[in-house]
């Protein structure tokens, strides 16, 4: 089994080598909050941090909750707009602004490689653009490329953080059940619009899971979608309030029984700890088979993938059978 090593780095390019709490000391850099107001844009929200630094939903509230004991965040409820209840947002505090500007001129400062020429990387930002967005186009050897490597899944488009793709995987898989009738009922929508909320998705990445997974035809058991819930849940030990609030959405919208939950929850809790690593891999995997042939390129794809990852053979072929197992249901 893989275990994922400490210092691992699940964020392409420069971005990688930052914090969680930088990252987001450089989105809350220019992410004010509105001051006298009673709304508030929903990047100040959880969701809107997590996907702005290309980390999981679950694992944010850790860092701002330190953040905040340290003196660097102020927090609020606002209403966000379109949002149904208000919502916990975040804003620097004079310290937190300070260090901000302090960790933005350290970075501009440096010198990166840009069409063969060593610059400023100040000299590439025009403000407003986001920190994180310029960043976005560094890799680590500090070289400027003229596409993203990475992007948030609050953007349309763009390949997302090894991180958030299992919040895509699990928005396509939630589609492909949907979609077993070919239509998706206003209690699914319902539904799938509090997970996508959750991981603050872009509607437009999310319309293109969705179609992605309408033309798969490949329609997982509700209970095996609700195990890798669980298993993301449970991915730090722990299961905050509203991945309990979306769980029990999900139980009761496809009609798991308690028994189901309990034997399952279980389950999950004595399953050997998977890296983040090997569930990255298995989603590249199951992509390659959506058409049940794995190219010449594929394979290629995948052996170079599997030595970036750490994954080993014995794995590749455990990932593989499980997908023989599914194919067969």
């Amino acid at each position: 089994m893989c275990y994922l090593p400490k210092g691992t780095i699940m964020v392409d390019g420069y971005l990688g080598t930052l914090t969680t709490e930088e990252r987001t000391l450089l989105h809350l850099l220019h992410q004010q909050l509105p001051s006298g107001g009673w709304e508030a844009p929903a990047t100040l929200t959880q969701a809107g941090i997590s996907a702005a630094v290309h980390i999981q939903r679950k694992h944010i509230p850790r860092t701002l909750k330190r953040m905040e004991g340290n003196g660097l965040l102020t927090v609020a409820q606002r209403h966000i707009p379109g949002g149904k209840q208000r919502k916990r947002v975040y804003t620097l505090t004079e310290s937190g602004q300070e260090r901000a500007e302090s960790l933005r001129d350290r970075i501009l400062s440096e010198q990166v490689q840009h069409n063969g020429q060593g610059v400023a990387l100040r000299t590439l930002w025009t403000s407003p653009q986001p920190m994180l967005e310029l960043l976005s186009h560094l890799d680590e050897g500090m070289t400027y490329h003229d596409a993203a490597l990475v992007s948030p899944v609050s953007n349309p488009e763009g390949v997302a953080s090894i991180d958030a793709q299992y919040g895509e995987e699990l928005v396509r898989r939630m589609f492909a059940r949907a979609w077993e009738d070919g239509k998706i009922t206003k209690d699914e929508q319902s539904l799938l619009s509090e997970v996508v909320e959750f991981l603050g998705m872009h509607p437009e990445r999310v319309r293109r899971l969705s179609n992605e997974a309408r033309k798969s035809l490949k329609i997982p058991p509700p209970e095996e979608v609700y195990y890798e819930m669980i298993l993301q849940a449970l991915d730090d030990g722990e299961i905050v309030q509203e991945e309990i609030d979306l769980l029990d959405t999900f139980r009761v919208h496809f009609g798991i029984d308690q028994f189901t939950h309990n034997t399952l929850l279980e389950k999950a809790r004595n399953s050997p700890v998977q890296s983040e690593q090997y569930h990255a891999y298995a989603a590249a995997v199951r992509t390659a088979m959506q058409d049940q042939i794995i190219t010449a390129d594929e394979h290629a794809i995948l052996r170079t993938l599997r030595g970036t990852l750490g994954i080993s053979e014995a794995e590749h072929e455990q990932i593989m059978d499980d997908l023989r197992k599914t194919e067969q249901r």
